[in-house]
């Protein structure tokens, strides 16, 4: 592998950065073997990235090889849309995902998104990406059956492509730099899923967040939790259950005297319509999850009853987040009826949309 000159978006010939070269065995085994060893690689099989395979990336990126998309935490490196190129040729992403890897990724160096703390703390935690827009099919990133994993296509690798950033680039090595206590499979492969617009009652999730067309929103993700009701007829009922079922003691949302957290909704389209029907606007929908999601004061220790004093209502319970605009719900999945999916926050972050 070398990588040394190439021409930039526009045709003109520049340098790319001074980044270490290595000669590698172009076959795929070896070269995992060497990469691994190295310490660049997941355990899974990694694509050689030669300059071929990365000079396309670049160019499908629309960007030089040399600008800085962010410093990434913990380690401060400079993120370069080449590194990220690399990356993304090993992780076995499509050259026409770049776009969306490098708007991600600046998004997630935001510092309402505090990647630091989530590439550093003891949780699992790790950034999901949520897309929108006419390029949700173009790329295909699920949005239907199976979007948050065992749809096949190209989102576990983009996924992968910004683990493989987040280790190379950002210096998040595991027991080092990371204190992830017990890590997720999502910090190999990611979290990359779309919205099913088409399905949804509501209006695309980063269009209500300002950014309408094709965007992504980087949201933390602590892993996913399965809602399930099979009685429910009507949308109250159904918010009832499910907005109770967002809090439980043990989250991490419950952790600090403030209430500081987003909690991220995945509703599949059967759901949505029901609770459509009961619910004008996603404000009301959201207001009842608010509502739903909250736990008495009693149910805690005494000594996590005096650090959660200051979050108590008047009628005794601390509710999971600060309001009914903390709670981010998307609409994907299967069209079966029978499940929500709860996609909880470690804690102090924002999420974060971009467009791209």
């Amino acid at each position: 592998m070398t990588i040394d000159r190439d021409c930039g978006p526009e045709g003109c010939e520049i340098d790319w950065l001074a980044s270490p070269k290595v000669e590698v065995d172009p076959d795929a085994a070896e070269f995992t073997r060497f990469a691994t060893d190295s310490g660049w690689g997941d355990g899974l099989p990694l694509v050689p990235p030669t300059e071929e395979r990365v000079r396309g990336h670049v160019a499908a990126s629309g960007r030089y090889p040399d600008e800085c998309l962010a410093d990434l935490p913990p380690r401060g490196g400079r993120c370069t849309v080449e590194k990220v190129a690399i990356n993304a040729v090993m992780a076995g992403t499509p050259p026409e995902s770049m776009p969306l890897l490098c708007a991600a990724l600046a998004a997630m160096a935001e510092p309402d998104f505090n990647l630091f703390a989530l590439n550093t703390t003891t949780c699992c935690v790790v950034p999901g990406v949520f897309v929108n827009g006419p390029s949700r099919d173009a790329l295909g990133i699920p949005y239907g059956p199976g979007c948050f994993g065992g749809q096949a296509g190209p989102a576990p690798a983009i996924g992968r492509a910004i683990r493989l950033v987040m280790r190379n680039v950002g210096g998040q090595v595991t027991g080092r730099t990371s204190k992830s206590v017990f890590g997720q499979p999502a910090r190999v492969t990611g979290v990359v899923v779309a919205e099913w617009e088409e399905r949804s009652p509501w209006a695309p999730l980063a269009e209500r967040r300002g950014v309408s067309g094709d965007a992504l929103t980087v949201k933390d993700v602590t892993g996913t939790i399965d809602v399930a009701d099979v009685l429910a007829t009507n949308g109250v009922d159904l918010l009832e259950i499910v907005g109770k079922s967002l809090a439980f003691p043990g989250t991490n949302a419950f952790i600090a005297p403030v209430a500081d957290s987003e909690i991220m909704l995945a509703i599949a389209p059967p759901w949505a319509d029901l609770i459509a029907a009961s619910y004008p606007t996603l404000e009301d929908v959201q207001q009842a999850l608010h509502e739903g999601a909250k736990l008495p004061l009693s149910w805690w220790p005494e000594p996590h009853r005096e650090q959660l004093r200051e979050r108590v209502d008047s009628d005794g319970f601390v509710h999971l987040v600060e309001g009914p605009e903390r709670i981010l719900v998307i609409c994907c999945g299967g069209l079966g009826n029978l499940h929500a999916l709860a996609l909880h926050s470690f804690g102090p972050t924002r999420a974060v949309t971009v467009p791209f």
